[in-house]
C-alpha cells in the first residue's frame, strides 16, 4: 500500500474526555484531504464479572449517544493516562456494581472505532467476586443485573446487545469456555 502522510492537525474542540481534530492528509496521488480524528485522552478498561454461580454481572444505564438505556459490562475511563488498566477495571467494577474481584485476568484489547477515534479499551475477566461498596459517579444511574452467558450470547445475535466492548467480552468468554470444555 502506498504511503499516506499527515501534514497538519488542527484542534477543533477540546472536550472533557475527548478532543476533536481535523487532520490534513496527503494521499499517494498528491491530493490533500481532511480527515476527522477523535482523540480519547485516557483510554479505558472494562470488566466481565463472573459470579460464583457462573452468572455474568451486567449494568444497565442510559447512554446519551444512543438516547436509550443499554445493557453492558462495567467499564470506564482511566483516572490518568498512566493508570494500569487492571486497576481501572477493578475500580470500575466496584464503583458501578458494589462488587470486588478477588482475581482480575486480562482477556483482550479493543480499538472500538478505528476509522475516526484512537480510543483503546482493555477488557478483563473478574472472578472470585465478593460484596464491596457501590459508589457510582454523580452522573451515573446504574442498575445491576445477573445473566447466564448463553442468554447474553443470544441477546447479541438478536441485536439486543450492541455495545462493542460488551459484545467482544461476552463472545471472548464464551469462546474461552468452549475451548476449556473441549480440553
Amino acid at each position: 500500500m502506498e504511503e499516506i502522510k499527515r501534514i497538519g492537525r488542527e484542534l477543533k474542540h477540546a472536550g472533557a474526555i475527548v478532543d476533536f481534530f481535523s487532520d490534513s492528509m496527503e494521499m499517494p496521488d498528491g491530493n490533500v484531504v481532511q480527515w476527522d480524528l477523535i482523540h480519547h485522552r485516557k483510554g479505558a478498561a472494562a470488566v466481565i464479572p463472573v459470579m460464583p454461580d457462573g452468572k455474568i454481572l451486567m449494568v444497565r444505564q442510559f447512554r446519551n449517544a444512543l438516547d436509550r438505556i443499554t445493557l453492558e459490562i462495567p467499564a470506564g475511563a482511566r483516572d490518568g493516562s498512566n493508570e494500569d488498566t487492571a486497576v481501572c477495571a477493578a475500580r470500575e467494577l466496584e464503583e458501578e456494581t458494589g462488587y470486588k474481584a478477588g482475581r482480575i485476568t486480562y482477556l483482550l484489547s479493543l480499538r472500538p472505532t478505528v476509522a475516526y477515534c484512537d480510543e483503546f479499551i482493555d477488557v478483563y475477566l473478574a472472578e472470585d467476586i465478593t460484596a464491596g461498596q457501590k459508589h457510582p459517579d454523580e452522573y451515573e444511574f446504574i442498575e445491576i443485573e445477573m445473566h447466564d452467558l448463553d442468554e447474553l450470547v443470544e441477546r447479541i445475535y438478536r441485536g439486543e446487545i450492541q455495545d462493542g466492548k460488551t459484545v467482544a467480552a461476552i463472545l471472548a468468554l464464551k469462546c474461552r469456555q468452549d475451548v476449556k470444555s473441549i480440553q
